[in-house]
């Protein structure tokens, strides 16, 4: 019986450890990321809803959306809606890994699942975290695309996290804090199935195969393949997700996008079938360096306190 009452008590202790641990390595990608990121979300929003052949909508690129964010805002424009990012983490990334991985053992004690189970579980994983998170990552989309105001000269939308928090419960209900939480789970699904289960069977082939042991360089070669890959399944997704978060309703109560899919064909019939993987290039370019932080860090510090690597 004490055997058991300690076993479980350890084991509790492991988990907390975990949890602080993807807190702390979140944090670390998170804003060392945060500006690709923003670049990318920027993007995504670029010439919604006007037509290929509109005079007013000019071809972009992630370079040019960040020097006009530097030259209208400062280098701190770069960091805006970098706060709620934070707290999303603090919730996402946590349920997500730890998640993924108690999952993992329970299936297999040695984690040698097949890669289509690695990804069911992954992709389970992250869509129950993203759900807990949503209303966070809501904040963090419309604080971004507040900055496309400001370069208009017109007033934000929010002033800040908690008045963003506020104004959206006031006029759209609780229920608005989870708006475009079903694109929002959808792509924590595909994302963790081409991130964390791509990355955990990327590490094990590495290490397997003697290209490498199980170090930076082997972190680094998996983080390449599962951001490339989570990058490739989430993009459309995020795309729909991104616009249906950022709009909010008139006074008169109207929307742009009456659902997802309402999102989704407007996007393809008005701007083309390519605007679903707008913005690729920021969101392969922000999950491979978020993967590397993310990834040595939580390794760096699983070691350092005494547990196993992922």
């Amino acid at each position: 019986m004490k055997a058991n009452v300690h076993g479980h008590k350890e084991t509790r202790t492991r988990t907390g450890i975990k949890i602080l641990l993807t807190s702390l390595s979140a944090m670390v990608a998170g804003t060392s990321t945060f500006p690709i990121d923003l670049t990318k979300t920027r993007l995504q929003l670029h010439g919604e809803s006007q037509p290929l052949s509109s005079s007013t909508r000019r071809p972009t690129n992630s370079f040019r959306v960040a020097a006009g964010i530097v030259r209208d805002q400062g280098v701190s424009g770069l960091y805006k809606g970098l706060s709620p990012a934070i707290i999303r983490h603090l919730f996402y990334t946590p349920i997500r890994i730890v998640s993924y991985e108690n999952l993992r053992n329970l299936v297999s004690a040695d984690g040698s699942l097949s890669l289509s189970s690695k990804a069911l579980v992954g992709g389970i994983s992250g869509a129950i975290a993203q759900f807990v998170a949503s209303p966070a990552d809501l904040v963090k989309v419309r604080m971004q695309a507040d900055g496309r105001l400001i370069n208009k000269g017109l007033q934000p939308r929010y002033k800040g996290l908690f008045d963003a928090f506020n104004k959206i419960v006031a006029m759209e209900g609780l229920g608005g804090l989870w708006k475009g939480v079903l694109p929002n789970v959808q792509r924590a699904f595909l994302v963790n199935m081409g991130e964390v289960a791509c990355y955990d069977h990327a590490k094990r082939f590495v290490i397997n195969n003697q290209i490498s042991d199980d170090n930076i360089y082997a972190h680094t070669l998996a983080s390449i393949m599962s951001g490339l890959s989570a990058t490739m399944l989430s993009c459309p997704v995020d795309v729909v997700k991104t616009r249906m978060m950022n709009q909010a309703a008139s006074k008169e109560g109207n929307v742009l996008y009456k659902s997802s899919y309402d999102c989704l064909v407007k996007t393809v019939k008005i701007e083309g079938l390519t605007a679903l993987w707008k913005g690729f290039f920021p969101t392969w370019a922000r999950l491979g360096p978020w993967q590397f932080f993310f990834w040595v860090s939580y390794e760096k510090f699983r070691q350092i306190s005494g547990l196993s690597s992922f």
